[in-house]
């Protein structure tokens, strides 16, 4: 029964932000997902450019800077007009932001979750559980070699930043035509592949 409602959990979870995700990388909300993907650009842009150390101070000079001078401000205009709304930053600091047992057990487990299939998956491909999948992770492998030799991590990383936020909205604006090509380019795929595994002895035939 417990680990029932752990994989409920799980999925409850899982739905959750994969709904969240999908509302940003669609543009369903333009300025949430305007604010983010203006935020992330901004991040990797200043991370190519400085250290992680001097983006995170610069971060939060600039924060503060704005935070304090709002402060100042509203002090001042509030001895002027002789007011006493207070601190002006009063709602949100008497917001509750602390996670609850809960809450930290709930993301634990997920994090848990994820980590065990990822090793369970990897153990998989090395060990050579699958010789066809093993040599597909191989041959990915040695593309990325020739990829990381062209691009160092941050580049990649923007790049897919980019992807995740203009793919999707490509993909269903033109979805008929893409999903025509990607047909052709799985079908080559896998009459190549039917051919290595008649090739290789004890490779296991999948059938997809």
């Amino acid at each position: 029964m417990q680990a029932t409602a752990d994989s409920t959990k799980m999925d409850c979870v899982w739905s959750n932000w994969k709904s969240q995700a999908i509302d940003l990388l669609y543009w369903r909300d333009i300025k949430q997902t305007g604010i983010v993907f203006g935020s992330c650009l901004l991040l990797l842009f200043s991370l190519t450019q400085f250290s992680v150390v001097s983006v995170v101070a610069y971060l939060a000079l600039a924060t503060l800077s704005a935070t304090i001078s709002f402060r100042i401000y509203k002090s001042v205009l509030q001895a002027v007009q002789k007011t006493d709304e207070g601190h002006p930053f009063k709602a949100y600091l008497e917001l509750e932001i602390t996670l609850s047992q809960e809450q930290i057990q709930k993301y634990t487990d997920c994090l848990q979750f994820y980590v065990n299939n990822t090793l369970k998956e990897l153990r998989r491909l090395f060990l050579v559980q699958d010789l066809v999948d093993s040599l597909k992770f191989a041959v990915l492998m040695w593309l990325l070699t020739y990829v990381g030799a062209l691009f160092n991590g941050l580049t990649l990383l923007l790049m897919a930043v980019v992807s995740m936020f203009t793919l999707p909205v490509v993909y269903v604006k033109h979805q008929a035509q893409i999903d025509q090509y990607l047909g052709l380019v799985r079908t080559h795929i896998n009459a190549v592949v039917a051919k290595i595994q008649a090739k290789i002895p004890g490779a296991k035939r999948h059938t997809e």
